[in-house]
């Protein structure tokens, strides 16, 4: 069960739409002492506004940020085989080594 809010939605709003209409923008921490806030949460309010009205694209950023993830994965991947095969040919040559003589 989550924790009862400690601000109401009212405020919120009322946060958010002070902030918006200020010009020029004032500090979180001096917005957030006139309305008896945490600067932090007044923060977390206006950044969560901002990207709930920004429009999601899948411009040049998010296929990016996708091959970013994709090679990474690749070289993780990779380093697990380079990883094992140091394993095994350390194994191979104290093998050989055994043999030989």
């Amino acid at each position: 069960m989550a924790p009862p809010k400690k601000y109401s939605n009212a405020l919120r709003t009322q946060a958010i739409q002070r902030y918006r209409q200020s010009d020029p923008k004032p500090t979180f921490r001096s917005l957030a002492a006139e309305l008896g806030v945490h600067h932090e949460a007044l923060r977390l309010w206006i950044r969560n506004a901002e990207r709930a009205e920004s429009p999601t694209c899948d411009g040049p950023f998010d296929a990016i940020s996708k091959e970013n993830r994709r090679l990474r994965k690749r070289v993780a991947d990779l380093e697990r085989v380079i990883a094992i095969m140091r394993g095994t040919g350390s194994l191979m040559t104290a093998e050989y080594l055994r043999r030989s003589y």
